[in-house]
């Protein structure tokens, strides 16, 4: 059994993109992996590839990736890649490694064998744990599936076979954290006392919300939304900020996938202080296309997006001093609204709430949510 390395060094991809067959086998073996399994949502093809080139994508300005293959006999078992995500740990002040882009066959040895390289290369720039499935920003969806299994994931979310957890946990991972996704009926009773509380407030504290009906209307919140999602981010743990290239990235992907009418920010005057992001479904179409836009993928998948019965609700958030006193019942007030008002989605998803927020996860389910999805994250010392 053969451990390959894509990218051995962030320097070395940059000058050569490694063995183009071994990128191409990295890239392929979900398909294979996933083939009888109708859940799975392949990813956009362009962006699976981003993720193996220094040259574009924003996280290889500060940090550092490598790519791992486990094969015996010709054959690609399992792949892994390992980060070290140095804007994290110097924010955060920690020594952590990150894993993701995890896919494998039921096979122990193979998922081992992975994770020994994985982890030696991790303890070469001298990290001390090993964390994930975690990806390359704060915008990948992160964890790995627990319960679930018999659903479609939301678009960008991770999805795996029941048996990867357990594949995980024979190698001494535990679990760290864990987020679940829930099930809203949008045609549920919503109490009407939550809209007059939302409206309430926003009268007593200078509050509005803040509508989009074209993408131009969108740019405009481009130059706060910075400010916003990392004001937003200010008293949670194992987070990062976002710099100007993963803004970019996120503003790029929002001008692309949303309906502006489905993005909603709640301003304070001129000042952003909260927003509700919320997409179209379009993992239906990816699987059509298995995700691919050319040559005629991406016209399904703008179709995709004025005709999907899904909602996802992937984005909330209020600045620190605005999270109390109401600030949640605006936030549900306007996700309702969202929802009712477009008249074309029968189907709403909560994308991965923390399991720590206890206190929202009864609220959702006072109104209805079902979770019905959860992550995990896990971690191993090195």
């Amino acid at each position: 059994m053969d451990i390959l390395q894509v990218n051995r060094s962030a320097e070395r991809s940059r000058r050569n993109l490694a063995d183009k067959k071994q990128v191409r086998a990295f890239l392929d073996l979900p398909f294979r992996i996933y083939k009888d399994i109708p859940q799975w949502v392949p990813p956009l093809e362009g962006e699976a590839r981003l993720y193996l080139d220094p040259r574009r994508h924003p996280f290889y300005k500060h940090s550092e990736a490598s790519f791992f293959l486990v094969v015996r006999n010709g054959l690609t078992l399992g792949r892994l890649a390992v980060l070290d995500n140095r804007r994290y740990n110097d924010y955060n002040g920690t020594r952590a490694g990150f894993f993701t882009l995890f896919e494998c066959e039921n096979d122990p040895e193979a998922a081992s064998r992975l994770f020994e390289a994985g982890s030696a290369w991790a303890r070469e720039r001298r990290l001390t744990e090993l964390i994930g499935p975690k990806g390359f920003t704060v915008l990948d969806g992160f964890g790995m599936l627990v319960k679930g299994f018999e659903h479609r994931p939301a678009f960008g979310l991770p999805y795996n076979p029941p048996y990867y957890p357990e594949l995980l946990e024979r190698l001494g991972f535990q679990r760290v954290s864990e987020a679940v996704s829930g099930y809203l009926n949008p045609w549920a009773e919503f109490p009407e006392r939550i809209h007059r509380l939302s409206e309430k407030i926003q009268q007593r504290r200078g509050l509005h919300i803040a509508r989009f009906k074209t993408r131009n209307d969108l740019r405009a919140l481009i130059p706060h939304l910075k400010e916003l999602y990392n004001g937003a981010l200010e008293g949670t743990s194992g987070t990062c900020p976002l710099d100007d290239a993963e803004v970019k990235a996120m503003t790029d992907q929002m001008l692309w996938f949303a309906d502006p009418k489905l993005v909603k920010v709640v301003m304070k005057g001129d000042k952003p202080v909260g927003f509700l992001l919320a997409y179209p479904d379009i993992s239906a179409a990816l699987q059509k296309t298995r995700g691919k836009l050319f040559p005629l993928g991406w016209l399904a998948l703008l179709r995709a997006m004025k005709t999907t019965d899904w909602i996802n609700i992937n984005g909330t958030g209020m600045l620190n001093e605005y999270r109390g006193l109401g600030g949640t019942a605006i936030l549900f007030s306007e996700m309702y609204k969202t929802i009712s008002e477009s008249g074309q989605f029968q189907h709403a998803e909560l994308v991965q709430i923390g399991l720590e927020n206890d206190r929202m996860q009864r609220e959702l389910r006072d109104l209805g949510v079902d979770f019905y999805k959860m992550h995990r994250v896990y971690r191993k010392d090195l």
